[in-house]
C-alpha cells in the first residue's frame, strides 16, 4: 500500500464516525477470564490488526464483534446501537458483519459459486440472476473466477479461503473480521490470501484482523493492539509498535516473532 493511498484514507470522510465500540467488555470462559475490561473503538474505513501470543483473548474479541460469543459484562456498540441479542435483528447484524476464520467454512456439497451466492439470495434476498453476477464480479475480484464452478475440495487451501473471503464480501458487510485467515495455509499460499486482504484495505473496507503476519500488521494496518492475557496492553499505529513498543510484554513477543520471521 503506498503512502498516498495511506494519507488518502486518513483525510477521506469514512474516518469521521466510529463503526464499533467495545466499552468495559468481560467474558469468561469457566474460571477462564479471557477478556478484561476491554475498550476499543474502530473508526468507518480503518484497519486494525490484532497481534499478540496464543490464548490472549484476540479470537474470543473478534468473535464478540458479531455475537458468535456472548459477553458476561459491559456492552458493544455497532453503528452506534447495541449489538442485538436475538432473532431477526441479529441476523441482519452478522449480515452486516462479514466474517473469515481459520477454516475456510465452505458448503462441500455446493460449489463455489453457490457457496458465495447463497447469503445474498437467502438473507439479502436478491435475485438468483443478480446474486450470480455479482459473484462472478468477487470471484473475479480474489483472482479465482475459473474455479466457480468446482467444489471446495477441488481448490488449494489459498483458493478456499479467497473464495470465503468473496463469500463474506457478497453480504457487502460493512465491517469484515478476519480471525487468523492464514494460519491454516501452507507458506505459500499465504501471500495469495494477504493480497486479496490488502486490496480490500486499498478500497477502504473497515477490518478487524487477528494474524501472526507481521509484515502485513505494518504495512496495512492503521493501528495495532498488542493482546496478552486477555486485557490490550498496547494500541497505536504500526511504527510506534514495531519500533517503541512501551511494555516489556510488548518488546519480549516482538523479540520472538520478528526472529522467527527472519
Amino acid at each position: 500500500m503506498t503512502d498516498s493511498n495511506t494519507e488518502a484514507r486518513h483525510l477521506g470522510s469514512v474516518r469521521t464516525q466510529t463503526l464499533v465500540a467495545l466499552e468495559e467488555v468481560n467474558k469468561s470462559f469457566g474460571d477462564l477470564h479471557v477478556l478484561r475490561n476491554i475498550n476499543l473503538a474502530l473508526d468507518r474505513g480503518e484497519v486494525l490488526v490484532i497481534v499478540g501470543p496464543s490464548g490472549g483473548g484476540k479470537s474470543t474479541l473478534c468473535r464478540t464483534v458479531n455475537r458468535l460469543e456472548p459477553i458476561d459484562s459491559g456492552r458493544i456498540l455497532f453503528d452506534g446501537q447495541p449489538l442485538p441479542v436475538e432473532g431477526r435483528e441479529l441476523a441482519r447484524h452478522r449480515a452486516d458483519v462479514g466474517m473469515v476464520f481459520q477454516s475456510f467454512n465452505l458448503f462441500a456439497h455446493k460449489t463455489v459459486i453457490q457457496n458465495v451466492t447463497l447469503g445474498p439470495v437467502n438473507v439479502r434476498k436478491a435475485a438468483k440472476a443478480q446474486a450470480e453476477a455479482q459473484a462472478m464480479d468477487l470471484l473475479k475480484r480474489v483472482g479465482i473466477q475459473s474455479q466457480a464452478h468446482k467444489y471446495p475440495a477441488q481448490l488449494s487451501g489459498g483458493q478456499q479461503q479467497r473464495a470465503a473471503i468473496a463469500r463474506a464480501l457478497a453480504m457487502r458487510p460493512k465491517l469484515m473480521l478476519f480471525d487468523e485467515p492464514t494460519s491454516a495455509l501452507d507458506p505459500e499460499m499465504v501471500t495469495e490470501v494477504l493480497d486479496v486482504m490488502t486490496g480490500l484495505v486499498d478500497d477502504g473496507m473497515t477490518m478487524i484482523v487477528v494474524t501472526h503476519e507481521m509484515g502485513f500488521a505494518r504495512r496495512a494496518a492503521d493501528r495495532v493492539a498488542f493482546m496478552a492475557d486477555g486485557q490490550i496492553i498496547e494500541d497505536s499505529a504500526p511504527d510506534e509498535f514495531f519500533t517503541q513498543p512501551r511494555t516489556d510484554r510488548a518488546r519480549d513477543f516482538l523479540s520472538k516473532v520478528l526472529r522467527t520471521e527472519r
